[in-house]
């Protein structure tokens, strides 16, 4: 994904009179932009950028489900299109046996230390927005046994 995409989409849905849709699209441009200035790339973002700030905005609306009080569902409501629109421009994460294949062909002399801590040290930079960080660590935990 691109911030160009992002962008397009954007004034899609603005033409199209999506309000909600655009609002959306909005934060996550700002959310990127934000990230580009913060990592002094604004002239230059890349989309492995866009994909780390879509993930965290991703973690975000899945959190407001979360916490979300039965009581509200309107609001509920709101944070789960909130989220739907977001997943929709979310990179696809490997899933757990993507990532055992992965760590099989890729690491296997760091796995063969059995030390976990300088496993992850290794491969989290590697899959890093490319997979959770949760199913990493259990993989590796798996590895370990």
């Amino acid at each position: 994904m691109t911030i160009e995409q992002l962008r397009k989409d954007m004034i899609a849905a603005a033409k199209a009179g999506d309000k909600d849709r655009k609002a959306v699209l909005s934060a996550l441009v700002s959310a990127v932009m934000k990230l580009a200035i913060d990592e002094q790339t604004r002239d230059n973002i890349s989309e492995e950028l866009v994909g780390r700030a879509i993930t965290k905005e991703l973690r975000a609306a899945k959190e407001s489900i979360d916490t979300c009080p039965d009581s509200r569902p309107e609001l509920k409501k709101e944070y789960q299109y909130r989220y739907d629109v977001i997943s929709e421009y979310a990179p696809k994460m490997m899933n757990k046996d993507e990532i055992k294949a992965y760590l099989e062909n890729n690491c296997a002399e760091v796995l063969a230390t059995k030390n976990k801590g300088q496993i992850m040290k290794t491969v989290m930079p590697l899959l890093k927005g490319k997979a959770d960080g949760k199913d990493i660590s259990a993989v590796v935990g798996e590895f370990l046994k």
